[in-house]
């Protein structure tokens, strides 16, 4: 078999082609290099200030408010980790996988990484709060604005993407519907699990220029479709998002042995001595909460297997020849975890109190750039410059209101709640701020 640019790793693992190692420049891989493509991807990734800012946005609880709760980034690498779990399981239970042939766990390993890269500060609040704001120029998602920093903006100084692979690409691409069809069908914007508009090139060269079937049309059927490691990084995030943000829930003080009854009475679900609540009653009575997650996380991983599937792709690339399955027990208690965590945590007073502030901070920096960048206005009679040099001179590059708007909203979604927090109080605040300030 050929190789991609001279590159030998393609001949190690047959389960990847060229098509799978292309690069969306066209780029070979320099034959040297010792990585193969998809090290690449991981290690330009871990790399960037986008990867280093997940440590200061908020995964469930504010970041920074105490230590030992979860970030993005440590959600990120806890994702990663399960993700190349699943891939190591896949090869010892999979009888037609072997060393030379098999799911790559370095792959894997990248998509997981990024999966966050775009999400804005204060969380989903953030997120909705951007997507409103963007309404009128084609919304806002995290995880299209993960597509857009791989694609176009990810090295700052040349504000350039990472020129990513193929699989790579395709690996992060959790949804493949268009805003613009969404807002189509649906009469009105869609709140989230889209791509932008002018991202569609990028998701028909992830799929080689082939078009979608009828049957795949923009929604639940469009973004059901993803290749085996995007559904790897779909799991491994749900795991970690079921179970990982449960042990910070527990010493945040949210999910006690009362609360946790209380709702599951609500809910009708059961906590005898057979089940999962009960498991976790169990380990908080104990003091063992990690010890719960620790070993769930294991059975989770060992609920996944693949099986053949057959599609308009699966001729093309073994990304898609092969689908995963996740045993249905496993899918179901994790189904009652994040219902758990979400009713009682997420739509908790204290933490809804938080995101109403954080969304606040956001309205108010994005009115305020908006008037002066995007409409032109002045501000109080005067053409204050409120952005950093190096965003305001891009923005005066560009000629459209969309455009401007959207490099706005870059701005804005790649602030971390600290940077975003002390942008508020040196813009509104009387007293904070003074010309020494390093706000970055």
């Amino acid at each position: 078999m050929s190789t991609a640019g001279g590159h030998q790793w393609a001949v190690r693992n047959r389960f990847y082609q060229e098509f799978d190692v292309e690069r969306s420049s066209g780029a070979g891989i320099e034959g040297g290099d010792f990585r193969s493509p998809f090290q690449v991807d991981r290690d330009r990734v871990l790399h960037t200030t986008a990867f280093r800012r997940l440590q200061n946005k908020t995964q469930v609880f504010w970041s920074g408010e105490y230590d030992f709760y979860r970030t993005r980034l440590t959600h990120s690498l806890e994702v990663a980790q399960i993700g190349r779990s699943i891939c190591a399981w896949l090869l010892a239970s999979t009888e037609d996988f072997s060393p030379d042939h098999t799911i790559d766990a370095d792959l894997v390993e990248a998509v997981c990484l990024s999966h966050d890269l775009g999400h804005p500060p204060f969380g989903h609040a953030g997120e909705r709060s951007l997507n409103h704001f963007m309404a009128p120029h084609g919304g806002f998602e995290g995880n299209a604005q993960t597509l857009r920093l791989l694609t176009e903006r990810i090295f700052s100084q040349r504000r350039s993407g990472m020129d990513p692979s193929r699989a790579f690409l395709d690996g992060v691409l959790k949804y493949k519907s268009i805003w613009g069809d969404l807002g189509k069908a649906g009469g009105k914007a869609p709140a989230n699990h889209f791509v932008y508009d002018e991202q569609n090139r990028y998701v028909r060269w992830a799929l080689g220029e082939q078009e979608f079937p009828p049957e795949l049309a923009p929604g639940k059927a469009r973004d059901g479709f993803k290749s085996v490691e995007c559904q790897i990084m779909d799991w491994a995030d749900d795991t970690a998002y079921s179970l990982n943000d449960l042990a910070d829930s527990v010493r945040a003080g949210f999910l006690t042995e009362e609360s946790v009854r209380a709702w599951a009475e609500k809910r009708e679900v059961e906590v005898g001595a057979e089940s999962s609540l009960g498991d976790l009653i169990r380990a908080i009575s104990r003091g063992r909460i990690d010890s719960f997650v620790g070993h769930r996380i294991g059975l989770y991983v060992k609920a996944v297997r693949v099986e053949e599937d057959r599609n308009f792709l699966s001729g093309k690339s073994n990304r898609y020849r092969y689908r995963i399955v996740v045993d249905g027990a496993r899918q179901a208690e994790s189904e009652v975890f994040k219902r758990l965590a979400f009713e009682v945590v997420f739509l908790s007073p204290q933490l809804k109190q938080l995101e109403h502030k954080g969304s606040l901070m956001l309205r108010r920096l994005w009115e305020l750039y908006h008037r002066r960048y995007v409409e032109g206005r002045p501000i109080d009679g005067q053409m204050f410059q409120v952005l950093p040099a190096e965003q305001a001179e891009e923005i005066e590059r560009v000629e459209t209101v969309g455009e401007r708007a959207r490099l706005i909203c870059d701005f804005l979604a790649g602030m971390t709640d600290g940077y975003a927090v002390r942008m508020y109080q040196r813009l509104f605040s009387p007293g904070f701020g003074s010309i020494g300030d390093l706000v970055g």
